[in-house]
């Protein structure tokens, strides 16, 4: 995902958007990478993931604050409903994403 397509894949998007704030060259987002892709794939009826390499889309880092990654923030429609920072396991991923729906259920879109 670029700049280019931050409209269209997350805040026109009908799904909530889990976006993959990472580096190239950091180790613990390259860790994060693999796990976020199970995700996309076995929450893929609640969830879209999307990837934003920060060092080529600095402008979106700046605009939602992201200081560390890997940060993974979960979009509802078209706003940040939640976020977390660091490499996790998946387990601790999708109880983040289901946790941050369930209080999100009565936000429209």
């Amino acid at each position: 995902m670029t700049s280019n397509s931050w409209d269209t894949d997350v805040t026109k998007s009908d799904l909530p958007v889990l976006v993959d704030f990472w580096a190239e060259w950091c180790g613990p987002c390259r860790m994060v990478g693999p796990v976020v892709e199970q995700l996309s794939q076995t929450m893929s009826d609640k969830i879209k993931v999307a990837k934003l390499n920060v060092d080529e889309n600095q402008e979106i880092a700046m605009r939602y604050g992201v200081r560390s990654i890997p940060s993974l923030l979960l979009f509802k429609a078209g706003k940040e409903i939640a976020r977390t920072v660091g490499a996790a396991p998946k387990e601790a991923y999708q109880k983040f994403i289901e946790e941050s729906l369930l209080k999100n259920q009565s936000v429209a879109g």
